[in-house]
């Protein structure tokens, strides 16, 4: 019996590391291994293994903006399909050329992988810029729920790349030009949230140090990206606090920011079309749109 119990053991231990297998979004043109060589920190090159790009060009009229799509999950899913292909398809079709980003999960990858991960698919866009048909000032983020967070720390936390790189690509910054922000968590504030602080990014024991250094509210500076932030009030995982808060702070630094709350909604709207008992937010496209318009990064 012992040995039976050591070999279930092992055997639940080993599917516990084994990297996850994200099914894609749906009409993408060709997929983009960000790094071919293997990314830095890989375990291997299973699909959890490998960060990628799936590609969707501008179908018409396009603008020179470029969009990389983060899906959530809660740093250990990606929800590809809903918070990922379906904006990616919204975004080609009024003229924007998009991306979906497939990054790295835990709990076989935590901080700061994903984050490598995303600067990498800005700086890997920009890199592209040329053959893409985009203007490499104007590559934005659109993240959701943990990828709405992934979204935020990159707008608050970047750098203007390495010139003594040997690789190319990452001689280029990793800012996005803007930041459109669905359901995130941006603040780590207990009070929001009494829960573990996202132990898919940090494990289940962070210490205080490690939650700060993932709180973008903490770290908006003047150069923080242009944001777009949305939330609604019924969320009942990600409260709606956390948007009002990195408001907050990027209206007082002086950044560029709108903020939509709706009343209703529970986390994981979407594109918020076809939301039972939510109707109010299917109006999210067209004020997404307006703010992408008022800045140059979407046509008429």
């Amino acid at each position: 019996m012992k040995t039976l119990l050591s070999l279930l053991f092992l055997v639940a231990a080993a599917s516990a590391q084994t990297p996850h297998v994200t099914p894609p979004p749906v009409g993408f043109s060709r997929v983009v291994t960000l790094w071919p060589n293997g990314a830095p920190g890989a375990h291997g090159t299973a699909d959890g293994d490998v960060p990628k790009l799936y590609v969707y060009p501008a179908k018409a009229n396009p603008t020179g903006t470029a969009v990389i799509v983060m899906p959530g999950g809660g740093y250990t899913a990606l929800v590809t399909e809903k918070e990922g292909g379906v904006e990616a398809r919204w975004l080609s079709e009024h003229g924007v050329t998009a991306f979906v980003l497939q990054y790295r999960l835990g709990p076989e990858y935590e901080f700061p992988a994903p984050m490598l991960d995303g600067a990498r698919a800005v700086r890997w866009v920009r890199s592209q810029a040329a053959s893409l048909g985009i203007n490499p000032g104007k590559v934005g983020v659109w993240g959701f729920s943990a990828g709405g967070h992934l979204a935020g720390y990159m707008a608050s936390i970047h750098d203007g790349g390495d010139a003594s790189a040997q690789d190319p690509i990452d001689r280029l910054g990793d800012r996005p030009d803007f930041a459109i922000l669905s359901y995130g968590r941006l603040s780590m504030d207990k009070g929001f949230t009494p829960e573990p602080v996202m132990p898919g990014l940090l494990g289940a024991h962070a210490t205080q140090m490690q939650i700060d250094a993932i709180s973008p509210v903490l770290h908006v500076t003047k150069d923080n990206s242009p944001s777009f932030i949305y939330s609604t009030t019924a969320d009942q995982k990600v409260n709606s606090r956390n948007a009002t808060a990195f408001y907050d702070v990027l209206q007082q630094t002086g950044i560029p920011v709108e903020l939509h709350i709706f009343e209703l909604g529970v986390h994981g709207t979407g594109m918020g079309q076809g939301i039972k008992d939510a109707a109010e937010v299917s109006v999210f496209p067209i004020l997404l749109q307006h703010w992408m318009q008022l800045h140059g990064w979407m046509g008429e």
